[in-house]
């Protein structure tokens, strides 16, 4: 999430109220995960498991718990609470807008689309030409769709990331600042949930086509021409690359990629990245070779046991 205007370290420091490591006016241009963080970014880190990643990253402002070392050409934003501050950056550049009306008069819909009736369609939303939105849909604020587009009846378009917290009073939810964006020719069957990103986008790619209840995590990026079919559950961060087909009731853990032109037969329970170019079922899904000679291996086992009772 790049900020509307840049700003400086010293800035920053004081919205949130820490101290930092750095020239006052060192810039600072956004905020993002750190699976997307760019030059002039900010990201945080609370475990001292991962300060190396955060501060080897690509990031020039890590937001910490602890005053580290600060690499060359970085900065250091120090909180007792880095999820908490990362939260409040995000309230501030991506505050919550209430709309009182079906269609935000912010909201740009192309030529030839048709909105139907008891849809919302929340402020800054961009919805490309030729598109049909049928009934009770909803498009969270900042979503962005490309021309002809279908997304059917009960579809909700940005609703925050499942991403949370375990404090000793409860769950503390990261807030989400990110967008939706849908790419061209896409379809989005009936009652699909597709959540926005944390701080980048949940993209849908050019010519997929998506069945009747999937659900796409926040920041997951499918591909061209990708057929999902029903009830598939993609969780947060997954790179699903072009041309891959997945069966119903599929479900795939968060921040792996499945290659282009993969295969997942239903019911699969996918729980590491995988090759393109194959076919994969079962759970832990695995190719179709490797998953038949473990399925043989099994059904001898009877017979191994048999065996060695009359050793």
């Amino acid at each position: 999430m790049k900020f509307p205007k840049p700003h400086t370290l010293k800035q920053i420091a004081a919205l949130i109220d820490v101290d930092y490591v750095g020239k006052d006016d060192f810039p600072v241009l956004g905020m993002n995960e750190i699976h997307v963080v760019e030059p002039g970014d900010i990201v945080f880190v609370d475990h001292p498991k991962y300060y190396d990643k955060a501060l080897e990253s690509a990031a020039t402002i890590v937001l910490i718990n602890k005053e580290v070392d600060c690499p060359k050409g970085k900065a250091l934003l120090i909180s007792d609470d880095p999820f908490r501050d990362f939260n409040k950056l995000t309230f501030h550049f991506k505050p919550f807008k209430p709309s009182n009306v079906s269609i935000a008069p912010s909201a740009k819909i192309g030529k030839n689309t048709i909105i139907q009736p008891n849809c919302f369609i929340g402020n800054n939303v961009i919805i490309g030409d030729n598109c049909v939105i049928h009934s009770n849909v909803s498009i969270y604020d900042n979503t962005v769709i490309g021309n002809n587009v279908n997304i059917h009846a009960g579809a909700v378009l940005g609703a925050s990331a499942f991403y949370y917290k375990n404090r000793p009073e409860g769950f503390d939810q990261l807030k989400s600042g990110g967008r939706v964006v849908i790419k061209d020719n896409v379809d989005i069957g009936a009652l699909c949930t597709i959540d926005k990103g944390v701080t980048a986008d949940t993209t849908i790619g050019e010519g997929s086509k998506l069945d009747n209840q999937i659900q796409v995590g926040h920041d997951t990026i499918i591909g061209k021409k990708c057929l999902i079919a029903s009830q598939v559950g993609i969780a947060g961060c997954v790179v699903i690359e072009d041309e891959v087909t997945i069966w119903g009731q599929v479900g795939i853990t968060s921040g792996i990629t499945i290659g282009k032109k993969a295969v997942i037969s239903a019911k699969a329970g996918v729980s590491k990245s995988l090759e393109g170019h194959k076919s994969y079922f079962g759970v832990p899904a695995d190719d179709f070779r490797s998953k038949y000679k473990e399925i043989a291996a099994i059904k001898k086992i009877p017979e191994i046991i048999e065996k060695l009772k009359n050793i």
